[in-house]
């Protein structure tokens, strides 16, 4: 299902609305301290698009008139409710919000349409018994939760009823030596360590930070000190734009290299696109998911992509 829907028509409408909101953060309640929203047409690119960089959301399709959506919809919230924002529900009256219906290609409701990193992954219609829902999410959550970090905080302090508060662990040998590695600065040794850290446990994200870190060590010291002037001579080169990204992080200029990536999606289309866009997303883990920088650059790059 993923790329068969055009949600533009309907970002549209939500940036002619005017009504920003933050997209929830990572493990977190979204704004309004709630799982489960009402979308409309004005807020989907605030409540669905922009919130689904972080975590899932579940867009049910629904209306008055529907029996079985009345049957769902409880179960749905429940389930959002319990899974303590690893995912977030956004209830959608199609009477009310027909181009969101239409958007999704709805030929019947109720139906629910999962959406993660902006874009439409799996779908059901009819009013499945609980279980089968549960395993539904079970499935998708597991698809996406190597690439969302957020989902698995979220898990962990749904089943410790709130946040832990840190606790010193012993030093992990595994770490030890991937850090002499970098500080002989063998970045291929390094970068082996970790990845070995992740092939037993994937969502480790102490190792998923530093893997990012290494391998941006590695691009920025080999790094033309002209890549900036070179890509701004050439703006349809990507793999100039890259490394000039890349320049200007290690220069500290952070949210030049941001918007460079942003501005270089915007002009481009398929592989090119993919290429610049994962390169950004690879750069935004070199920092905290919570930097207002990282923040506004997603949504920047919400806006084009959608």
């Amino acid at each position: 299902m993923a790329g068969a829907i055009d949600l533009s028509a309907l970002k549209a409408r939500s940036e002619a609305a005017n009504r920003p909101a933050p997209p929830p953060p990572p493990g977190g309640q979204p704004a309004g301290g709630a799982f489960v929203v009402d979308v409309s047409e004005a807020s989907f690119q605030a409540d669905v698009l922009e919130r689904s960089l972080q975590v899932p959301v579940l867009v049910d399709l629904w209306a008055e008139w529907c029996g079985p959506c009345k049957q769902l919809s409880p179960v749905l919230e429940r389930l959002a409710h319990a899974a303590g924002g690893a995912w977030i529900l956004a209830k959608v009256d199609v009477d009310a919000n027909p181009r969101i219906a239409q958007a999704f290609g709805a030929q019947s409701i109720p139906m629910v349409v999962a959406v993660a990193g902006g874009q439409p992954v799996d779908a059901f219609s009819g009013a499945q018994p609980e279980p089968q829902v549960r395993e539904w999410i079970a499935a998708l959550l597991d698809a996406v939760r190597d690439r969302m970090p957020a989902v698995a905080q979220a898990e962990a302090a749904a089943r410790g009823g709130a946040p832990a508060e840190p606790v010193e662990e012993p030093e992990d040998p595994r770490f030890t030596a991937a850090e002499d590695a970098l500080e002989q600065g063998d970045y291929a040794a390094a970068e082996a360590a970790y990845r070995e850290i992740l092939n037993v446990e994937p969502a480790n994200e102490q190792a998923v930070a530093a893997l990012a870190q290494v391998r941006f060590l590695a691009r920025a010291e080999a790094v033309d000190p002209d890549a900036v002037a070179k890509a701004d001579a050439a703006p349809d080169d990507v793999d100039a734009q890259l490394a000039a990204a890349d320049a200007e992080i290690a220069m500290d200029g952070v949210e030049a290299a941001f918007s460079r990536l942003v501005s270089t999606v915007g002009r481009t289309a398929g592989d090119d696109r993919d290429r610049v866009r994962e390169h950004l997303v690879g750069l935004f883990e070199l920092f905290a998911a919570d930097d207002a920088r990282v923040t506004a650059a997603r949504r920047a790059l919400a806006r084009v992509l959608f």
